[in-house]
């Protein structure tokens, strides 16, 4: 055997070893795959998703299924084995690793903010609902959580009803930060708040948290419910994506008939107080999710259309809405006729057709 052969034969296994080390190796990306949908007009261990106190309900035929995606976690890895899947599997998607996640998240965190996305987006719903029914729902911004050693720490303190801001009233999240962040950088912002009843008023000034000049808070918007309405998901389901269909689904269950005539709809999209509806990630795994349970309809974010245009759909509508009430409207006119003529995702202009 000459020493080349010899050479050659030892260097069989070392390559095999550099290759699955290779394979193995973590790599910056995440995978998004189609995740479960889940009938939110539907019942979770014998007890309705969807439970309301305080008003007449009605529970008819048909389905409205939210949508979601599985995620490669923060603190997981990603193999060379694992992308060749995802990039062979047609619903699958991959990103770079920061694009989706910050240098310093983690599983825990990731959990947190995912939750209090939840939460948040099905208040929003049920407000937005009860206002497309036409009840007043009064609301309010308030303190959620006051981060550590904060400026805001030791000063405003969770459930801190926030009433002006420099002197600005604030009827709303998006009021209270947009007023927080005309305060000049040398100067404190003055809070003026109500905690158990009682004006409080408060001098704070901002310090660099995360790149930017922060008080040091987070706010949500809290409302005051004429009905009481529960939600029976699980509790490792996060993030803002469901607040459309938590809407219509609340909008369904205090209506009387099937919005939904009978068929399978689902969809995403988050919603904001005024009813519009907010465009999300990954929409061809939620598209393909919803594909696999049949469904007839798939509400898409007007903001996602154009994305969603090329997504392999089947024999699914892909129904174009840009607020709850276009849904509303879009659900109704389909359940009357199924063939109406609904405002659909078509293909973007300058995408040359074949």
């Amino acid at each position: 055997m000459t020493q080349r052969m010899l050479a050659g034969l030892l260097a069989v296994p070392l390559l095999g070893v550099l290759w699955v080390g290779a394979l193995r190796e973590p790599l910056p990306y995440v995978i998004y795959t189609p995740g479960i949908t889940a009938d939110i007009l539907g019942t979770e261990n014998g007890t309705e998703i969807i439970t309301v106190e305080g008003a007449k309900t009605y529970h008819d035929d048909g389905q409205l299924r939210f949508t979601t995606v599985y995620a490669t976690r923060a603190e997981s890895d990603v193999n060379l084995f694992q992308l060749l899947g995802a990039w062979i599997d047609p619903d699958d998607a991959i990103y770079p690793r920061e694009i989706i996640y910050g240098p310093d998240d983690t599983d825990e965190a990731q959990q947190e903010e995912g939750a209090f996305q939840m939460v948040t987006s099905q208040d929003t719903a049920v407000a937005v609902a009860l206002t497309e029914l036409g009840y007043d729902v009064p609301s309010r911004p308030e303190v959620h959580r006051v981060l550590p050693d904060s400026p805001a720490d030791g000063e405003l303190e969770a459930g801190d009803e926030l009433l002006a801001i420099n002197g600005i009233r604030v009827a709303t999240i998006e009021e209270a930060g947009q007023a927080v962040g005309g305060t000049p950088d040398d100067e404190p912002a003055e809070l003026e708040v109500r905690r158990d009843g009682e004006r409080l008023t408060f001098s704070i000034t901002r310090a660099e948290i995360d790149g930017q000049l922060r008080l040091g808070f987070e706010m949500r918007q809290s409302y005051d419910f004429p009905v009481e309405v529960k939600f029976g998901i699980d509790p490792d389901i996060g993030g803002p994506s469901a607040g459309l269909m938590f809407s219509l689904a609340i909008y369904d269950t205090l209506t009387e008939g099937s919005m939904t005539g009978g068929d399978v709809v689902a969809g995403t999209g988050t919603i904001s107080p005024d009813g519009a509806v907010g465009p999300i990630g990954g929409i061809d795994q939620k598209i393909a999710g919803a594909r696999e349970d049949d469904a007839d309809v798939f509400l898409v974010p007007a903001a996602n259309c154009d994305d969603a245009y090329e997504s392999p759909n089947g024999d699914m509508e892909l129904v174009r809405v840009a607020t709850m009430s276009e849904a509303v409207d879009a659900l109704e006119a389909y359940a009357d006729d199924p063939d109406a003529g609904l405002p659909r995702c078509e293909e973007p202009t300058g995408v040359a057709g074949e």
